[in-house]
Parts: C-alpha cells; structure tokens; sequence
C-alpha cells in the first residue's frame, strides 16, 4: 500500500537553542489553533506539560519522566538542549477500513533535554497536536552513557481540571472482560473489582483504570485517554488519585522481575494520547490512533478478504455441544479409547452444516472452534504447555474435506488456535500450523489465551506478552494470515502497520450474555463500548442473536437487547470479520436474516450521525464493493425517539430504504424479538424518525436504486 502525500511532508521546520534558564519552554498549537501544549522545565529542571482547547485548560501542569532500576531516576536536572517544530499533512489509503482515505495532519514539537548532573544523560519528547486531540511519547536516543534501559515505572502525569464524568474498566493487568462504570472520577473505585467469579484470569493491584478510558468534563468537552502504538513495551494502566484528580501512568509489570520495560537504547515509547471532542461522536470518527502508528509494512494484503462468517462456537456456550471430543491423553499422546461422549461441535457434518447455511446467505466464513486435539486439558489445569496440537484434528473432524466443500461451495474456513496461555507451545508450533493453514488457502485465524499465562508470573499485558501478540503478527503475515485474537492485548492502531491484525476480542463480549452470573451485559453496555473500546480499534463483538432468550438450553440466560439492536450493531460495533453468531436453527425462516444477508463489512466511508456516552448512536456506513449504505442506531435501557437527516447520501440518488425497527411492544426484556421490516425510498434531503425500544434499536439497508 503507497502512502498518498496531499501536501509537502515537512512544511515548516525551525530550530531553537536554549542556553539558559530564561529559555526552558516552548510550545505547539494544533493545524486549526484550537488546542495548545505548553512544555516546559520546572525549577528542578522537570519536565511537564499543559493542554488547553479554544484558550480552556483540559490537562493542567503535569510531570514526565522514569523511574530506572540500579540508576537514579531520569525526571528531573534537565537543560532544554533544542526545540524542533514542524508540520506534517498526508492523506493514506486504509487497506481496509472504516474508510478508504485518512488524513493525517499535525503539528510537532520534539524537545531534546539532557541531565545537568555529571551522568549526562538524554531523553527527547515528542508532541504531536492534531485537530482531534494530541499525541506524545519519549524517545530514547543513542548515547554513550545509557546503554540498556531497566524501567521500574513510567511517571507520566494526566492533571485534571476537575471531577470529571468517566466511564472506566479497572487496570486489570490479565484481562479487559469486565463491565463499564459510570461515576465522577472521586468515585473510582477499581480495587472492589478484583477476583470476578466468571473471569478466568484477572489481577487488579492498585486503584487505576484501563485504557481507552473516556470522560466528560462539566463543559461538556470530551477526552478520552489510550496510548498508540504499543511495540515491546508494557501496557499502560492509569492510577488515580482521588482528591487531586490527577491519573499517573502505571506499566504492568511481571513476578519474574522487579523491571516492567528492558529496552536497549536507542528506543521510543509508545505514544500517550488524549482525544478531545466537543460532541461525543467525534471521538468515533477519530482516527488519531491510528494517525500515530507507522506506516504499513507489509505491503499488498489483497488475499484478505473482509467478511461474515457463521461457525459451531455460540452453541459450545449454550451448551448444546463441547469443545472437546472425549480422548484420553496416554503417554503423552491423545488417544481415541472409545469414551467420547457425543457432545462434539466440530464435526466434519456439523462444517458442513454452517458451511451449506453461510453459501445461501452471502456469509463467506466458517469459524470451527474445538476441532484440534487437546481441549480435554485446557481450562483449570495447570500443567497447559504441551498440550493442545495445532496441526491434528479430532477422529470425527476432517479438515481437508472441509476446506475442499467450502471452496466448493465458495466459503472460506476460519481458523481457530486456543492457546490456553501456553504460550511456549504455541510459539514452537506456529510455523508448522501457518504453514498448513497457507496449505490449504486459509487466510484467517482466531487465537485465545484463556488462563493465567504460562511461564508463570507474567500477565497477559506485560511486555513478555505484548511482544507475543505482536510476534504472531509478524510471523503469520509470512504464510498470509491475518489474526483476530482473543484475550489479546489491547488495540493501539497497530492494524496500520500490520494490516493483517484484523480484529480482536479485549472486552466483555457475546458470551457473557451465555453464562455469566451477574445476568449478562447490560442495555447499556455497547452504547457505552461504542465511545470507549471501540476509539482502540475494530471489535470482534460476535452480534446476531436472534433468539434472545435461552429457555431451551439455559433459562437464566439471556441476551438483554432487542433483536433489532443485533442487527443494528453490525453497522455500529465495527469489524472487519463479523459473525452471524447464532445457530443455523434460530436464523432459518427469520426475515431479519436480510438484513445479515444484505449488510457490508467493509466500508468506504463513515458518518456517525449522532451519539451520548451510555445512552444511543447512530451510525452510517458506505460498502466499498457498492454504493449502498447501512445504518445503525442502539439505545440503552431507555426507550426514546431519534430523527435522522440522510444528508449523507450521494446527491439527486434514489435509495431503497427497507428499515427494521423495533415493534410497537418491543422492550429488551419483556419482548425482545417484536421486529417491524417496512420499505421506503429515500434521497439526501430525506429526514425520518425512529422509534428505539428499551434496550433496542434499529438497522437500515439504503440500496442505490
């Protein structure tokens, strides 16, 4: 993919030197002048910075800098050496996407600062300001007295200017499967969080928050804090305090060692970033994490293809069949002993089954979970290296055939590698399994780490894992595969530069809905996922549930949303893979099947037309492959009435509009599958009103006439 440059890359470029203590500051504004930093080095020679929007203070005076393992801390003696500012304004192609074309400009202020102390030692910060909020991180050049860097914390400060509204997870270090809380920053409270009963791997050491974490000031502005461009380096977790109102950057660490980074030097940080939005939408259509990643590197990625896709997965959660098939491991090896227990999913008939379903409906994807040997030893054991093959299939599983019917019948098999955390294992295994995939032509893969990670003492956050994640990444590109990983490591815009990163779980998905004891995810839970994980990058939500509730396999169970709200969120929750999750029986016969059916997965452009925090959004999409558009909207617990402008549409176009809502007596609970299908034409100067049940929504397909 060639980057397209709109204007000359480097606009403005100046240097200045400060010598003296007069001459310590310096500041960036953004390309349209609404957002200012301000560095500068305190009197201990400390550096820190401020950010204002439109002459308003939205970041007070906070300090940066490490805390270093055997070494004095590198925060403070600093001289500022030399200021360098520039301007940068291209436009790039997504290889996919919620769009075709990004913009991606700002303006730079890189301050290059070194100890007056006798050790010397160096240390530049970049700032990158864009229209939509700014972006820093520190950069490690080459020197001769600093070698290899051991960080004991990063102390990188976010001074609030007030008890802000947020929407926050814990800073849990081994997984971001928990539920959003809503309250004033004074109330957080993340520690009361620890040890959920339907989580498999959580540790929650001190009071901070996941990132993206987002919030909304009295003003009404909004922020929203994450980090890009995550590359050998630990996740950044926000510790609070409460009556300050300040958030400090706090790296997951490891039990193994007292450091949480080992860089050598030469090295850059990921960057830190702040998205600022005066209308909640805006924070959607963002794209400055992205913006902050490097280029792609892995040129044409053109064998992906972005998809629907069916699979034997939700009934594993209901219960209606297993992962496992019942063998026996002897001597270290699984056997067929004649014990299965009839239960197994991933069958080469039950392939078949979705396979034949997901032609007739224009779904091009089969995910098979459960199909490789190894999954009667996965959850709860400790001894997990070794264990699972990616390679062999159970003896009622035949993987060849499988592909060989769904090329025939032109759907393509998604695979799937459980890891259980051992990641060792998976590591020795990987170039065989890719290989094997590239065999057969299949170029998708979902990964899990379910479990405590394997060596012990590492979190699936810390550095030891992020370069796991990102490893896999890099190597599965070599065979042409793109990953959508479960219990991944957070989404940092890293899909720019590895575009074969097409999706990822890192929040409490479908599946809670299945079995959780806490009742499942609340109406409010996407309306909220929508301003808050998805700012990170595309999520494999897993939405289509038609039958809401599952009286038949689990009475206490259910899916608390319209199913209306499904459908809208294959417009709204966005992915480049995205499952009809239901099973094949609950879909036959349905006719809100048509809109699954009608739907795209990969966009050219995007509109979000409206949205609050928590409560409702409304979402616009134009299919690359056509000149149709789709339209999403979901509300939370609250029933209310949204009016929609269709100025977006192409101009003097006539559309044929079919719109499924919610029906007259719809509520999330109480009647869940009321549906209404009607059609209508629309042009650009259309405007209609919806009606959103409780907990519901509704989902236009606008179809160029």
């Amino acid at each position: 993919m060639k980057i397209l440059k709109s204007f000359l890359v480097v606009l403005i470029s100046f240097l200045v030197a400060c010598n003296s203590a007069s001459e310590n500051k310096t500041e960036v504004v953004s390309p349209d002048e609404n957002i200012q930093i301000n560095f500068e080095l305190n009197e201990k020679g400390e550096p820190t910075y401020k950010i204002t929007h439109k002459n308003n203070q939205v970041i007070k005076t906070s300090k940066l800098g490490f805390d270093l393992e055997n070494t004095a801390a590198l925060s403070g003696d600093f001289q500022l050496i030399k200021a360098t500012s520039s301007s940068f304004n291209e436009t790039w192609k997504m290889s996919w996407g919620e769009q075709i074309d990004v913009v991606n400009n700002y303006n730079e202020l890189k301050v290059e600062l070194q100890e007056t102390s006798a050790l010397k030692r160096k240390l530049n910060i970049v700032f990158r300001v864009f229209n939509d909020g700014v972006g820093f991180r520190y950069e490690f050049p080459e020197q001769d007295n600093l070698k290899e860097v051991l960080i004991t914390e990063e102390n990188t400060e976010f001074n609030l200017t007030g008890d802000h509204k947020v929407w926050w997870i814990p800073g849990d270090w081994d997984i971001y499967e928990h539920l959003y809380n809503t309250t004033k920053f004074s109330e957080i409270d993340a520690l009361k969080l620890s040890g959920h009963e339907n989580l498999a791997q959580t540790s929650i050491p001190n009071n901070a928050v996941n990132t993206p974490v987002t919030m909304k000031t009295e003003n009404g502005l909004h922020l929203s804090f994450h980090e890009a461009s995550l590359v050998d380096y630990s996740g950044m977790t926000l510790e609070v305090e409460l009556t300050t109102f300040k958030m400090k950057s706090t790296l997951v660490g490891s039990k193994n060692h007292s450091y949480k980074v080992k860089q050598n030097v030469p090295f850059n940080t990921p960057w830190r970033t702040i998205q600022i939005a005066e209308e909640a939408k805006d924070l959607i259509a963002s794209k400055l994490i992205l913006n902050l990643n490097e280029p792609n590197k892995l040129g044409d990625v053109s064998w992906f293809k972005p998809t629907k896709y069916t699979g034997i997965w939700w009934e594993m959660h209901l219960g209606k069949s297993s992962w496992d098939y019942g063998m026996e491991e002897i001597d270290g090896e699984w056997k067929d002993t004649g014990k299965a227990h009839g239960k197994h999913g991933a069958t080469t008939e039950n392939a078949k089954r979705f396979i034949d379903f997901s032609a007739k409906n224009n779904i091009r994807g089969v995910l098979v979970e459960g199909w490789n040997t190894g999954w009667e030893h996965w959850i709860g054991f400790e001894d997990r290296e070794g264990v699972f093959d990616f390679v062999t299939p159970y003896p009622d599983y035949n993987l060849q055939e499988v592909v060989r019917y769904g090329k025939e019948k032109g759907v393509d098999i998604i695979m799937h590698h459980e890891t259980s955390a051992a990641t060792q294992t998976y590591e020795k295994q990987q170039d065989t399994a890719y290989a094997l995939m590239q065999s057969l032509g299949i170029h998708a893969v979902k990964t899990g780490y379910v479990g405590k990670i394997i060596p012990k003492g590492e979190f699936h956050h810390g550095q030891y894992m992020v370069n796991q994640y990102n490893n896999a990444v890099i190597k599965a590109a070599k065979y042409q595969v793109a990953i959508n990983a479960h219990e991944p490591i957070k989404a940092t815009g890293l899909r720019r530069t590895y575009p074969n990163t097409i999706s990822r779980e890192g929040l409490r998905g479908q599946e809670f809905n299945a079995w959780s004891s806490d009742g499942g995810n609340p109406p409010e839970h996407l309306p909220i996922i929508a301003f808050t994980r998805m700012l990170a990058g595309p999520i494999d939500y897993t939405p289509g549930i038609f039958n809401i509730k599952f009286n038949k396999y689990k009475k206490d169970n259910q899916v608390n949303t319209t199913i209306t709200q499904q459908l809208a969120l294959y417009v709204v929750i966005y992915s480049p893979v995205q499952m009809a999750a239901d099973l094949v029986e609950h879909y036959e016969g349905n006719p809100a099947l048509q809109f699954i059916k009608d739907v795209g997965v990969d966009w050219q452009q995007t509109e979000v037309l409206n949205g609050e925090i928590g409560d409702f959004v409304t979402i616009a999409r134009k299919e690359r492959t056509s000149e149709n558009w789709f339209v999403g909207g979901i509300t939370d617990e609250n029933a209310r009435d949204l009016e929609i402008d269709f100025s977006f549409l192409d101009e003097e176009v006539l559309y044929k509009a079919t719109i499924y809502e919610d029906g007259k007596n719809a509520h999330w609970n109480n009647n869940p599958t009321d549906l209404t299908i009607r059609t209508i034409e629309i042009t650009n100067k259309s405007k209609e009103k919806f009606h959103l049940a409780a907990g519901g929504g509704f989902a236009i397909s606008l179809i160029k006439i």
